[in-house]
């Protein structure tokens, strides 16, 4: 198996007649999801997600994928392919058409409808070209068929894209759910079909790779929340993904056996089931759903709340509910159901709010102790039984965690696909596909790209540590006023401490030291105030390490008069 090194170098050019691959996110990782195809100078994008931020990143709002590679080359870019419309697929689009709005957008009905509606808050009227399952389309010199595949939300599409180099197929997420409630299958006939012809490249998600066996249906979820229905004394309160569709629906028709009414909560959660109803895809029964105003004419045991806030996001409704700082107070007696799964780096946050919600007295039910989820993504069953089916040329598993990607990877080894053909990458390790065989040829940027409020790209890993310093072990603030003419300190030097948890009078220890340090400073001739702040800096520093072994951010101010 061949692997990225961190001595890559860029790539040379690409020799004439391949393809050449490069994933900006989604390897090494679960979310950001971004691969760019290259074929004849033209490029063509599949999918553009975001990364949600993780506690070592405070402050932030969402991690997008470099697109520096591209920015030069945007007029080159034939279009973006959206598999499917969760965040961690689409999310990033509005920041990439901000650079160019005019680059089309492909996907199916729901997934457009999604990102219009996404669109729009950014003020930007997207081109689109709407497909569906069976369709073939020519993108440049991209000829892409799309493939129905089952996922946790509707409409889901994988991509075969055909070049003169070869065919390569993208898999977006999916499973193998034999009892969609949708009744729609990802098409293994329509994958044998293209194996037929000669897949030179898959592109595999690798999510579940790990797991032993085949996901069990959707449908199983639907006999446990009838139990917790029919158990539920007073309001029932469910978090779950503001575009898992399938979910939502079984919620509804738990609701309506049960004689509840249901009233969605947070602004993407009720703009997505919008959506979802108008298309057809999300079936309300009259007068089921309703304003969440109306909730308090309403006795509780009749009230059944979807919100967002699955994965403890401290600004979603659920986790503000956990926190009293919301208008729905969470009530002893009440239910609240987590159906979604836990993603990785989530935890934390997620039983942080378990624990808050447990403390008003709510009854929690999440995966770890009902079968309220089912995952999106095929197990190693699946995809042991799908590699059969397509025999792929060469593999390179997508989207996951290393873990996940080298799971991935072995089990495309254990259905015969040599080792010498199988691409284990990370996000900016170039893959190119020439005379039929991958292998990875450099290296371009591919670092995270931070979101804080209106800033995109502004906050670097150097301020993320300092907030985390900051939040840590807080900040020492040092004034003085320096004489400039003959380099002597006038005032101070004067100390404040905010969250290191020491107070200021305990400064009076080491003001002695600073004072003669830098009036030893000023008999060397040592005048220059950003010298004179990083003798105070250390000096300071020196003694709250040997005092306190703390490492607060020490802030010296040097006044010049």
């Amino acid at each position: 198996m061949s692997h990225p090194h961190p001595e890559l170098a860029p790539p040379p050019p690409l020799p004439e007649g391949g393809l050449r691959v490069t994933p900006l996110g989604g390897l090494g990782e679960i979310g950001r999801n971004m691969t760019v195809f290259e074929y004849g100078g033209r490029l063509l994008i599949v999918d553009c997600g975001v990364l949600f931020p993780e506690e070592e990143q405070p402050g932030i709002d969402l991690i997008l994928p470099d697109f520096s590679s591209v920015r030069d080359r945007l007029d080159d870019i034939e279009g973006i392919v959206l598999t499917h419309g969760h965040e961690d697929h689409i999310g990033g689009v509005p920041f990439l058409l901000r650079e160019k709005p005019d680059i089309p957008l492909i996907g199916s009905k729901l997934t457009l409808a999604l990102i219009e509606a996404k669109l729009q808050e950014h003020r930007i009227r997207p081109y689109t070209l709407e497909v569906a399952e069976g369709h073939r389309e020519r993108i440049g010199p991209f000829d892409c068929e799309f493939v129905a595949v089952n996922h946790s939300i509707p409409d889901a599409l994988a991509v075969a894209i055909r070049t003169p180099a070869g065919m390569a197929v993208h898999t977006g997420d999916f499973k193998m759910d034999q009892l969609p409630l949708d009744g729609r299958l990802t098409d293994l006939h329509a994958f044998a079909r293209l194996s037929e012809e000669g897949i030179d490249l898959l592109l595999a998600d690798s999510t579940n790779a790990e797991v032993p066996g085949f996901v069990p249906p959707e449908k199983d979820i639907s006999n446990v929340l009838r139990q917790v229905f029919a158990g539920a004394r007073k309001r029932i309160i469910v978090a779950s993904f503001a575009s898992h569709v399938h979910r939502i629906q079984q919620i509804l028709d738990a609701a309506h056996e049960y004689g509840r009414r249901v009233a969605f909560v947070g602004r993407s959660m009720v703009r997505n089931m919008g959506i979802a109803r108008d298309l057809g895809y999300l079936k309300v029964p009259p007068g089921l759903v309703v304003d969440v105003k109306t909730l308090d004419d309403l006795p509780d045991h009749e009230v059944v709340l979807v919100c967002t806030g699955s994965q403890g996001e401290p600004m979603a409704a659920l986790s503000r509910m956990a926190n009293r700082d919301h208008q729905i107070r969470i009530v002893n007696g009440d239910t609240v159901i987590l159906a979604s799964s836990l993603i990785p780096g989530n935890e934390n946050a997620v039983y942080r709010v378990i624990n808050g919600l447990t403390r008003w007295g709510a009854n929690v039910v999440h995966k770890g102790n009902a079968k309220v989820h089912v995952s999106g993504h095929a197990s190693a069953g699946e995809l042991l039984y799908f590699y059969n089916i397509c025999r792929p040329r060469n593999l390179m598993p997508v989207h996951g965690e290393w873990r996940h990607l080298r799971a991935n990877a072995e089990l495309g080894a254990l259905t015969g696909v040599p080792h010498d053909r199988i691409v284990i990458a990370e996000d900016g390790v170039v893959v190119d596909l020439v005379e039929g065989k991958a292998k990875i040829s450099g290296k371009v940027q591919a670092g995270y790209v931070y979101v804080d409020g209106l800033s995109v790209g502004d906050v670097g890993e150097p301020a993320l540590k300092d907030r985390k310093i900051l939040g840590d072990e807080g900040i020492i603030s040092v004034f003085l006023v320096l004489d400039s003419s003959t380099g002597k300190i006038t005032g101070g030097p004067h100390i404040q401490a905010r969250g290191s948890g020491i107070e200021d009078s305990a400064f009076g220890d080491v003001i002695p030291r600073i004072t003669e340090v830098l009036e030893r400073s000023a008999q060397d001739g040592v005048v220059e105030a950003h010298q004179l702040q990083q003798l105070v800096r250390r000096t300071l520093g020196k003694w709250v390490s040997d005092t306190y072994r703390r490492r607060p951010m020490i802030l010296p101010v040097v006044v010049e008069v």
